[in-house]
């Protein structure tokens, strides 16, 4: 790692240091009963470095157990803090909040935080390549994602029962997590050459393997805390705001959800790491349409707030053209500035057509 990159990291693990202070600062808020928008938003400072401990936590102890069981590891944690917020959301019956959520994610990962490493790493090489199979193995993934999330949305036009609907999204939840196995299997044990090119330089795990289980515990604890008191003020804060629900699960809470854990993307794109940047988003949007969504369906089974895979109409069509344009992106193997700018371009539309929803 160069003294300048080595630099740059130091500066944001400052930045993200001094973030913990709002942890306290929100249990005070909640303790003294303060106005519902100021908890939120201090909330959404506090989850932002507990996320990124959270990924700094579980990247240290997947470096202890081997390739194989820290790949599944880092897999499995990737988007914990996000799968958090949407349980404790779930449980409280906030099912419009958890789906936007997931279809934020989704068009999040692959615009915004694909798009911006893109367009960063592009300023500074002109053309930066990655591994066009493996990318073409994540976009086709995230076309399995859309295909499934269309077809409950037309089934519920032509169904005259709720219950045949959850019953399919059950059955189709089952399909995806059985993908999502799939494609770990792939990734990890029969095609790991596909993903070796973009393998970060080895490094001494940064902590030891008792005190990554203690930073994971603790860290976690801090985000399931958070969550509870961010979802309990969602609802004042968007009327507060003039904001419907759905806009603050598409756009903000998956943003806070994924902050910290993905600016190692854009960290990757400029040292010319684009196939980490690209395997980080991709795969990070993968991982919320095959295994996130699943979990959480099978979930509100167990909790007693049944959800289903029936998004509106306007969330389809996003998570559909989202995946459209990134797939045009990355069939080539390689981008440039221009591609990242035309990402961001079409995040940033669909966020405005989400912010003029009507309440």
């Amino acid at each position: 790692m160069t003294t300048s990159a080595r630099a740059s990291l130091i500066s944001w693990d400052n930045i993200i240091n001094i973030q913990l202070v709002f942890v306290p600062v929100a249990i005070t808020l909640e303790f003294v009963h303060a106005s519902p928008v100021l908890i939120f938003l201090v909330c959404c400072l506090a989850i932002i470095p507990l996320a990124g401990w959270m990924g700094k936590s579980t990247e240290a102890l997947a470096a202890t157990l081997g390739a194989g069981l820290g790949g599944l590891l880092n897999a499995t944690f990737g988007n914990a803090a996000e799968l958090i917020i949407a349980l404790i959301a779930l449980s409280n019956g906030y099912t419009d909040v958890v789906k936007a959520s997931i279809t934020g994610s989704i068009i999040g990962n692959v615009l915004l935080v694909l798009g911006f490493s893109i367009f960063a790493g592009g300023l500074k090489y002109p053309k930066q390549k990655f591994n066009a199979t493996a990318a073409s193995v994540g976009t086709t993934l995230l076309v399995v994602s859309a295909i499934a999330l269309l077809i409950p949305a037309a089934f519920h036009f032509v169904s005259s029962t709720h219950a045949r609907e959850r019953e399919l999204s059950v059955e189709i939840s089952v399909i995806l997590f059985l993908a999502y196995i799939g494609s770990l299997i792939f990734s990890l044990k029969t095609h790991p050459e596909l993903y070796a090119g973009g393998a970060e330089d080895h490094h001494p795990p940064t902590m030891t393997r008792k005190k990554s289980i203690l930073i994971l515990v603790l860290s976690t604890l801090g985000v399931a805390l958070m969550s509870e008191f961010l979802v309990a003020t969602v609802e004042p804060t968007a009327k507060q705001f003039g904001l419907t629900e759905v806009f603050i699960g598409v756009i903000l809470v998956a943003i806070i959800g994924n902050a910290a854990e993905h600016s190692s993307a854009i960290m990757f794109a400029l040292k010319n790491k684009m196939e980490l940047s690209l395997n980080i988003a991709v795969g990070s949007s993968v991982q919320v349409a095959l295994l996130i969504a699943p979990v959480l369906v099978f979930a509100g089974l167990l909790l007693g707030q049944p959800m289903d895979l029936v998004f509106t109409t306007f969330e389809v069509l996003a998570v559909a053209a989202s995946v459209a344009i990134v797939a045009l992106v990355a069939m080539d193997g390689e981008s440039n500035w221009m591609e990242g700018l035309m990402l961001l371009c079409v995040y940033a539309i669909l966020a405005l057509a989400f912010y003029h929803l009507p309440v």
